[in-house]
């Protein structure tokens, strides 16, 4: 990797500079060498020079990233294509800030079918890894993909124990005696037998219904013909209940190709992209994705897409159908070729059957646009205020959630939404030190007190959790002296697939239900959703770094060297709990009001 300081590159100097011309990946950091760019190009001198224009004829995105970046790494790699793969693995590794981030908070779901066992169960699966399994899917939520799991274990035979290896029994379970299972974990079923199964389901998963049904069919009068009826009839019942769920599907075309539609829709603060699946000809489903506004065009919205998108995905069709043109692609055509061995065909079509099916798209993402968009700004703040009952407009809303593995290494995280709209100035992160242990109550009462105790109290407190949670954070807000405190509200998640999730008010016994698509809910799980998202990140950060959690860390005033400095002196944790002021004063570095914090710190 090279390095090059970007205060050397005045305009003069950037053309003088023998930068290689030849492909790669380069990647701009700010004066704390944190990536905040990544980039690739078929031609790094070419590229690279245009950024060392000047600004007033940069776009404001890159005007003000080239303001911020004080170091320049390039990569040189042997084709395009191998640019275009680094640059998804350094975008997903680093998160630049000024890159469009495909942030897939969703999980959608899937189903995994592991075909290298020999008796194969189909599971769902919330990544999708590249291991050799069959994913199908994505679903559009855990619902739908439990109903179409529901549905496959009572039309095929496929084992339904969850473990993924073949367990022995010593006699079959329910299942088998319900004609819902092979019994394979107690009988001698061929493979070859249970294979043909295995490939019904694939066919049915694929979208490849209709020859699914013609091949039962042949089965059917086969048994039949051999006046084995149980066995036709239980195949009719089969056929009957694949066609009824046929009938649900639209037909969009009458080519049986398998597609992807893309559509892009873009508000004044806000890109909505729909992705459709077509299999076989059939609409299938779709997912959802929303970017907050980078300032970014719609081509380079609908690129950072494909990219990101396609690059782990283990199914991608031959033909993508994009609402926008997007300027490389001639090559994201060549490296998504490479990656699965055909030809793919991306394109934005003009006109035709094709156009149409575009259209549909976009039609789908301009109308998630428009509802997101209904209402927001001062409209949304004053329907929070009117629906949740608080004493002022809640222009300030902060969100607050605990992570921690089995009670340790506990980290809580604060997100701040100002006006609706995400104020990162105002995210913190947290370590929290109440003791070991599962102690939820006491870990967000630590959060709560921490954050009050500061500067500049935000209008709502928003605690992930329930009625306890709500509670444990207001008795914080009672032991504050000499502040004005927020209104508090807390959230929990949804106990079952068909309800929503529920509001707990201060005051009120019972949670408040809303309908699914209040503004108010949305917002609230939003920010909920966003903070969760924030305290698992914080969280991986620092169990990535092998940080060893301590007391002291909480201790302000103790770096690194400090405690290294305290542990050796005496030992361990507890010795320096128990030490008075003037034996950790003789500790070098440890200034007498320091030894009496951490005193008053071990001692209260």
């Amino acid at each position: 990797m090279e390095n090059i300081k970007i205060k050397d590159l005045t305009p003069f100097w950037a053309f003088r500079l023998s930068l290689p011309e030849s492909p790669g990946v380069y990647l701009f950091k700010d004066q704390s060498s944190n990536v905040i760019y990544v980039g690739k190009a078929k031609n790094l001198k070419k590229r690279l020079l245009s950024y060392f224009r000047p600004s007033s004829t940069l776009p404001q995105k890159t005007a003000v990233m080239m303001g911020r970046a004080k170091d320049l790494d390039y990569i040189l790699t042997g084709t395009e294509n191998e640019a275009f793969i680094l640059e998804a693995s350094l975008i997903k590794a680093h998160m630049p800030r000024y890159n469009i981030i495909l942030r897939d908070d969703k999980e959608y779901p899937c189903l995994r079918l592991d075909i290298k066992e020999p008796y194969p169960r189909l599971g769902i699966a919330r990544k999708i890894k590249k291991d050799g399994a069959l994913y199908f899917g994505p679903f559009s939520s855990s619902q739908s993909v439990r109903s179409t799991l529901r549905l496959i274990d009572r039309l095929f035979q496929l084992r339904k124990c969850r473990k993924d290896r073949l367990p022995k029994r010593s006699r079959p379970c329910l299942n088998y005696q319900l004609g819902r299972c092979l019994g394979p974990c107690t009988n001698d079923v061929i493979v070859a037998s249970y294979r043909g199964i295995v490939d019904q389901v694939r066919l049915f998963l694929e979208g490849s219904g209709r020859e699914l049904v013609r091949r039962l069919e042949t089965d059917m009068k086969q048994y039949a013909g051999q006046e084995d009826f149980e066995n036709a009839a239980r195949i009719r019942d089969q056929i009957r209940a694949i066609e009824k769920t046929l009938e649900r599907q639209d037909v969009v075309s009458h080519g049986m190709e398998d597609q992807d539609v893309i559509g892009l829709a873009q508000g004044s603060r806000i890109s909505q992209l729909v992705i459709m699946f077509i299999r076989k000809g059939y609409l299938i489903g779709s997912r959802d994705y929303r970017f907050n506004d980078t300032g970014a065009s719609a081509s380079e919205v609908m690129e950072a897409f494909i990219k990101q998108y396609y690059h782990d995905m283990p199914f991608i069709p031959e033909e993508i159908l994009i609402s926008e043109r997007i300027d490389d692609l001639v090559p994201i055509n060549t490296w998504l070729s490479d990656l699965t061995g055909r030809r793919i065909s991306i394109h934005r079509p003009l006109r035709g059957k094709k156009m149409r099916l575009v259209r549909m798209a976009v039609s789908n993402a301009e109308n998630l646009l428009a509802k997101e968009g209904k209402m927001e700004g001062e409209d949304l703040v004053q329907l929070t205020r009117s629906t949740l009952k608080l004493k002022k407009a809640p222009r300030r809303i902060e969100g607050l959630d605990i992570s921690n593995l089995q009670g340790s290494l506990s980290v809580g995280t604060v997100v701040s939404f100002v006006d609706c709209i995400p104020f990162k100035p105002g995210y913190r992160n947290y370590k929290i030190g109440c003791g070991d242990g599962i102690d939820d109550y006491g870990m967000i009462s630590e959060l709560a007190l921490r954050r009050l105790s500061g500067d500049n109290p935000p209008d709502l407190l928003l605690v992930d959790g329930g009625k306890g949670h709500l509670s444990a954070v207001k008795r914080v807000m009672e032991t504050v002296p000499g502040k004005v405190m927020p209104d508090v509200v807390a959230i929990s998640k949804a106990d079952g697939p068909d309800k929503t999730d529920k509001v707990y008010l201060v005051g009120r016994k019972n949670p408040l239900i809303l309908k699914k698509d209040n503004p108010v809910l949305l917002l609230l799980m939003r920010i909920r959703d966003e903070a969760h998202r924030r305290a698992i990140l914080y969280h991986r950060k620092l169990r990535k770094g092998g940080l060893e959690r301590s007391r002291l860390d909480l201790i302000p005033g103790i770096g690194p060297k400090k405690k290294r400095l305290l542990l050796k002196q005496f030992g361990d944790i507890a010795s320096i709990s128990r030490a008075k002021p003037g034996e950790l004063a003789l500790v070098p570095g440890i200034s007498t009001f320091l030894a009496r914090d951490i005193s008053r710190f071990f001692s209260g």
